[in-house]
């Protein structure tokens, strides 16, 4: 069965994906900015459901090329995911010139040893996704999470298609970003991925005049079960050929 990821950043949305159809939920703060770190309550908000929640191990938004500070405060934040209860961490880092910060994904795998670990899309930035994708297999990730370097997943097929055949499951590729219930079951069919990464959100709602004059930001959406739910559906019919 392909797996479905669902990315949450806010409560109502953790309780919507808390759901039998999802595999798994990304747990992040900010996901109007790709997703940075949770905070150590929700983390703990996230703990001892029924679906396994990996938290985004992310200090900032922005790129991936982080300073010794930052490396510490992703190891302090390992260590709160763990703490919590979660599952796992998803974590990424990258040298000025778009490849994979190896060293320091060595460090940080270290100080989530026993957690379950993902690569996040610092791996799209990467010049040479073939060797990317063997260094990710060499520091024991389980799965990267990929567009196919694309801005939309259903943008980056061949790519994504050709990592699924490099890969011949020692890892999993997983297709995330633009992922619906409208391309999920074209995507699986042109890739052959064996997991997709979703936010599953409803309709955004309107926020307040007022707050948006003093700068707390304006429209919201939340990941939503019907929307999620649909989704699943689409990979079922994926899954068993019938396109």
């Amino acid at each position: 069965m392909i797996s479905l990821e669902i990315c949450v950043d806010d409560g109502a949305g953790l309780h919507a994906a808390m759901i039998p159809e999802v595999t798994r939920i990304e747990l992040c703060a900010a996901l109007s900015e790709g997703g940075v770190t949770p905070s150590v309550g929700f983390m703990r908000m996230a703990a001892g459901g029924n679906v396994p929640v990996y938290a985004m191990i992310r200090p900032r938004a922005g790129d991936f090329v982080f300073g010794e500070e930052e490396e510490a405060l992703m190891r302090a934040d390992i260590v709160a995911a763990r703490d919590a209860g979660l599952a796992g961490v998803v974590l990424g880092a990258s040298l000025p010139d778009g490849r994979l910060d190896v060293s320091m994904l060595a460090r940080l795998s270290a100080d989530a040893h026993g957690l379950g670990r993902t690569l996040h899309r610092a791996f799209d930035l990467v010049p040479d996704p073939e060797e990317a994708l063997e260094q990710a297999i060499g520091l024991g990730f389980e799965r990267v999470l990929t567009s196919g370097g694309a801005r939309s997943a259903a943008d980056g097929t061949e790519r994504l298609r050709a990592l699924v055949m490099q890969a011949r499951g020692r890892i999993d590729i997983m297709a995330g970003s633009g992922v619906t219930a409208g391309n999920v079951a074209d995507l699986v069919s042109r890739t052959g991925v064996g997991a997709v990464h979703s936010s599953g959100r409803g309709a955004a709602t309107d926020t307040p005049a007022r707050i948006r004059e003093l700068g707390f930001g304006g429209r919201h959406a939340t990941a939503d079960s019907d929307v999620i739910r649909a989704i699943h559906a689409a990979l079922r019919v994926a899954d068993t050929g019938f396109l």
